[in-house]
């Protein structure tokens, strides 16, 4: 019970309204948009408990921040991605601080480690695999809200992501339909959902055509350039060859693209290639690359407005949404309708 001789803190309201200390001063200083009947219950708690602030406290909003930790900040896909998170972040009046975590654990959790030593208010996290184990503890250490893009997991938490099972089905039961049976997969990193979603879309597609899985199709490209070079080179190793690949992302796929070059196989008359993660050069280059187009700008902006509204409301449901994805269809992989886009490949 409060002291009646001792002044009333944020904290007496907070544990009062049963909310935290930065939702109560979202309240009392109206820097932030707060649920009503989460308003509600902390104006109560300032009213009962005769809540005077000892001073104007808004010009601290000036220095509010939020981090981003993120692997391969130079690359097109996440400087998409990020660009989204700073404009929302820069509209709601957050500063962003970015860490690259280079797609390991160990990184990952010093990465967040420094972000929460800079005391922002909120972290996205487009977690590495493992993260559950090195980097899941601090956040709820420090019981700092969190969102995670990207790359989904069945912890309990709000998250954004691609629809990417139905999506790579949809690619992969394209080259079917142009008449490939033997398709090959440049898969990425073991542990990513992304990874093992892509991998389930393509087995689903070749599963619903009545084509036998064979594994030795499906090569670890290890989500880099250097791994999709290697995986083509291992492909075309096979007894029978694959007359089609499915390049899981935009590394791996410049990787094969650079093996198909020291071949000299043509594509798509000698092997048609498709992959997720569409650019801006994709269409530039001959043959233009058919690619999934994701909402990565969107993604990265959505993030932010489930922090905003975890930040406003700490009991509100948590969320997982899935935003829909495009097939670019254009020359490289047969296709002669260039340049269509098929939207509903999202919800095929």
């Amino acid at each position: 019970m409060t002291d009646p001789r001792r002044r009333a803190r944020l904290a007496d309201v907070a544990g009062l309204a049963g909310v935290s200390i930065t939702t109560v001063s979202h309240v009392v200083n109206g820097t932030r948009y707060v649920a009503p009947a989460t308003r509600e219950r902390v104006r109560e708690a300032l009213a009962s408990l005769d809540y005077a602030p000892p001073a104007p406290v808004t010009a601290k909003s000036s220095g509010r921040a939020i981090g981003l930790a993120i692997t391969g900040a130079s690359n097109p896909y996440f400087g998409d991605l990020i660009a989204g998170v700073e404009s929302e972040a820069s509209r709601a009046g957050f500063a962003l601080l970015l860490c690259d975590t280079h797609d390991d654990s160990a990184l990952e959790a010093n990465a967040v480690t420094t972000l929460l030593s800079h005391n922002v208010e909120a972290v996205i996290l487009a977690p590495t695999a493992g993260w559950e184990a090195a980097t899941l503890p601090a956040l709820r250490k420090h019981q700092t809200p969190f969102v995670l893009v990207d790359r989904m997991s069945d912890v309990r938490c709000d998250q954004v992501g691609t629809e990417n099972e139905s999506v790579s089905f949809a690619l992969v039961d394209h080259l079917i339909e142009t008449g490939h049976r033997r398709i090959g997969m440049l898969a990425g990193l073991a542990g990513l959902s992304t990874t093992s979603e892509r991998i389930n879309g393509y087995a689903r597609a070749l599963e619903h055509s009545g084509i036998p899985r064979d594994d030795r199709l499906v090569v670890s490209a290890q989500s880099t350039v250097d791994g999709g070079r290697a995986g083509v080179r291992s492909l075309l190793r096979q007894p029978v060859p694959p007359t089609a690949i499915f390049s899981a992302n935009n590394a791996m796929t410049i990787g094969a693209l650079l093996a198909l070059k020291e071949t000299g196989l043509r594509i798509p008359a000698d092997l048609a290639l498709v992959t997720f993660d569409d650019f801006e050069w994709a269409s530039a280059i001959s043959p233009a690359l058919t690619a999934v187009a994701q909402p990565f700008h969107a993604m990265g902006a959505r993030a932010v407005q489930l922090l905003l509204r975890r930040l406003a409301d700490p009991f509100a449901p948590r969320r997982t949404e899935r935003l829909p994805a495009e097939i670019e269809h254009r020359e490289s992989c047969g296709c002669r309708s260039a340049g269509s886009t098929h939207p509903e490949a999202a919800t095929r």
